[in-house]
């Protein structure tokens, strides 16, 4: 069910499969090595496969154009880690981006969680993108652990910060 925030404007909602193409645009369009660890997306390259399907993202559509997207997904299938949610995707579009758009998401993606029965939610930032890292502090993340070095970028290595979140009292 679509949910609005802060303004008439911001609409929080569920993937559906005719999403694809402007989530394609928006993952090629905000691509950038300070988030990202694979290439940049193919000019053709869609979204949804067997393992990213529409039911695991939430989108945040401004003035009815999507400009963010979140991913929740179980971090693995086994039963004993049932009760956690990850953060697997998010993006906002730049020209969107100070419109607290991405806090917007990242509270979907806890509500969702919370929603699937889970009692905490992680994720994985690359060191070096402050911004992002700044973002899921002010969501209340917290810093569990450091993969130091675990990405060579370019010319740089680049830690792996492993975050969470509590979703029950």
């Amino acid at each position: 069910m679509p949910r609005m925030h802060e303004s008439d404007q911001l609409i929080i909602r569920p993937a559906r499969t005719e999403d694809e193409g402007a989530l394609a645009v928006l993952n090629r369009t905000t691509w950038t090595p300070l988030a990202e660890v694979a290439p940049r997306p193919a000019a053709d390259a869609g979204v949804f496969d067997e393992r990213h399907t529409p039911d695991q993202f939430h989108l945040a559509l401004l003035d009815g154009r999507v400009v963010g997207y979140v991913r929740v997904v179980p971090p693995t299938p086994l039963a004993s880690n049932r009760h956690v949610r990850q953060i697997q995707g998010l993006a906002v579009d730049t020209a969107a981006r100070g419109r607290g758009i991405g806090v917007a998401l990242v509270e979907e993606a806890c509500r969702v969680a919370r929603e699937q029965g889970a009692r905490r939610i992680t994720l994985r930032v690359l060191g070096h993108n402050a911004p992002a890292r700044a973002l899921y502090e002010r969501c209340g993340f917290v810093v569990e652990g450091t993969l130091t070095e675990e990405f060579l970028i370019g010319d740089a290595f680049v830690d792996d910060i492993w975050m969470a979140r509590r979703l029950t009292d």
